[in-house]
């Protein structure tokens, strides 16, 4: 069920619009009931009493309350839109936040295109029913009701008809609501999937063309397409029916009220003015009908996409720092300490098992292992990006869990595996290392990662733009405008997650040497898979299926670790050939 309080907070702002739109629409709505009487009494009194005066007396006033009801409508309009697309924006930003807080547990439950549809699509579906709702919600129960008093009080035997309809109608909306529903959260799902696809398609497209997949990728998009065009089409096919129906039930009943109303005149039971006046107010009554069965249609697909936005605000971030009990304190030293540290994305199969170490503050450690080993399972739990499943980690004497998230991650430089960049240039990218850092000290953040000379070989510089994904420099030069970027954080614990696998090993070597001379206080812990990387190592870690087999300098681990022994001469041999 869903909890509609919990969209008051988007209500209350603009509440203001909220009010005057429906009042404008009701004053739209009285001139609408009143207008087919006026019409009415022209043709009674004014026609057939041969009254003109009568007539351009009505008449005027007719034109008075048309002008009232054509100022009254836009305003309606206005304040309805108004309304509409504040409370979207405001839930925008509030979606918006919220996935920014979202821990990469919460964030490997959404895909990528999934989120971007509900922060899209979703909300936009949010957003036309509530302008919808504002603008016929008032409109038509006030057009049903004030039309139907004024057909009972012209002829309460002719209003039967209605009786007949209405119970006809109310079911036509029951079984909307009831079939509509399924149907929309399947179509939204299925947009899911779709932009997912996109997404990955534009994201990897050089990927797609040098292994020339693009055949492969357009009957993959043609297949997710026509699935969406699928259920899209049954999830309208309620609509495609429901209105030609409601049409017909409508002409029928308007021509029932004229045959049985020109009984009635032919009587002399029933003037010829409130005949036209009673069909016209049976039409209000059935479009008013009509009108609530569209906003309940729309409502129902909006419910659907209320349902995938409440799974975004209700999704509890599993990764806070509301209990940490040193939120003041910083890392200042870079010591870190795992104490028996066990580690599940899933809360089953343990990624990492009984992980005890200690890494001393300016230390270089390096981490190798085989692919899926746990290696960045493991660094990863040192700014907290993901929670240990038992045991504890400490920085500087002190649990992670006590620190605030803000301070530890200052605290922590770390270049991800996968290196990403932003769309704009070298230097704004940079900054996000420091915002307030000077040229200086970007320029020496550059040159200790081995990026100024590349940097500066261009006329552009680090004013030089980079485009979507960063695909106008390479490999080698990503990872390292990565690596100066959490330089420039002038971190106290460096992590590398096998960010130099794209360098040459002379370049390597030189960025190592920077880190040895220049970054003698920060605390450096490199993940890689050439041995080479961390030959010089204060101390290696070997992992092997989440547990740690070796550990020491590379002379004690090729006396005591076979594991360590065979990555060597496997490397060894490899460089040979």
């Amino acid at each position: 069920m869903i909890k509609l309080k919990r969209y008051l907070k988007y209500i209350k702002p603009h509440l203001i619009f909220f009010i005057i739109g429906p009042v404008m629409m009701l004053t739209e709505v009285a001139g609408d009931v009143v207008m087919p009487k006026l019409v009415s009494l022209i043709i009674n009194n004014g026609v057939y009493g041969a009254d003109t005066a009568y007539i351009i007396r009505t008449g005027v006033f007719m034109v008075l309350a048309a002008f009232v009801m054509m100022i009254a409508g836009v305003l309606g309009n206005y304040f309805a839109a108004r309304a509409s697309i504040s409370f979207a924006s405001d839930l925008r930003v509030d979606i918006f936040k919220k996935v920014q807080e979202f821990s990469f547990k919460n964030i490997d439950k959404f895909s990528t295109g999934s989120l971007i549809t509900r922060l899209t699509n979703d909300i936009t579906q949010m957003q036309n029913v509530i302008r919808m709702a504002l603008v016929m919600l008032l409109r038509s129960p006030g057009m049903l009701i004030g039309a139907f008093i004024m057909a009972v009080t012209i002829n309460a035997r002719l209003a039967l008809v209605i009786a007949v309809v209405t119970p006809v109608l109310g079911f036509g909306i029951f079984f909307i609501m009831k079939k509509a529903l399924p149907r929309f959260n399947i179509m939204q799902k299925k947009l899911d999937i779709l932009n997912s696809g996109i997404q990955e398609n534009l994201t990897n497209i050089r990927v797609v063309k040098s292994f020339v997949r693009t055949d492969f990728e357009k009957e993959k998009f043609k297949n997710a397409n026509d699935d969406l065009m699928d259920n899209s089409l049954r999830a309208m096919y309620i609509m495609m029916y429901t209105q030609p129906l409601m049409m017909f039930l409508m002409n029928l009943t308007t021509i029932s009220v004229v045959w049985f109303g020109g009984q009635f005149v032919a009587a002399g039971g029933m003037d010829v003015g409130d005949l036209a006046a009673f069909t016209t107010y049976i039409v209000q009554i059935l479009m008013s009908l009509m009108m609530l069965s569209m906003i309940i249609l729309q409502g129902s697909r909006a419910l659907a996409s209320s349902r995938r936005i409440a799974e975004i605000l209700d999704e509890k971030i599993d990764l806070t720092d509301y209990a940490a009990n040193c939120k003041e304190a910083k890392v200042t030293d870079g010591k870190i300490e795992f104490k028996n540290v066990f580690f599940s994305y899933s809360g089953k199969n343990d990624v990492l098992e009984d992980i005890t170490f200690d890494i001393l503050a300016g230390e270089t450690v390096g981490i190798l292992g085989a692919t899926g080993s746990g290696k960045t399972s493991l660094v990863q739990l040192i700014p907290r990006l993901y929670d240990v499943t038992d045991g504890e980690i400490l920085v500087d004497g002190v649990n992670v869990k006590d620190y605030s998230l803000k301070n530890l991650r200052d605290g922590v430089g770390m270049v991800l595996q996968k290196n990403v960049l932003f769309s704009g240039t070298i230097m704004e990218n940079l900054l996000w290392g420091d915002e307030d850092a000077t040229e200086e000290e970007v320029y020496k953040s550059s040159e200790y990662a081995q990026a100024h000379g590349f940097i500066t070989a261009t006329d552009e510089g680090y004013e030089r733009e980079l485009g979507q994904g960063s695909v106008n420099v390479s490999g080698g030069q990503r990872q390292r405008i990565c690596i100066a970027r959490a330089l420039l954080k002038k971190p106290k614990i460096l992590i590398l997650d096998d960010s130099t696998s794209a360098v040459d090993t002379a370049t390597e070597a030189k960025i190592r040497e920077s880190f040895s001379e220049d970054l003698k206080d920060t605390t450096k812990i490199i993940i890689a898979q050439r041995i080479s990387s961390v030959m010089e190592a204060d101390k290696i870690i070997v992992l092997d299926d989440g547990k740690i087999v070796g550990m020491g300098t590379h002379n004690e681990l090729m006396k005591n670790s076979e594991e360590y022994r065979d990555i060597y001469y496997s490397q060894k041999d490899k460089e040979e050939a």
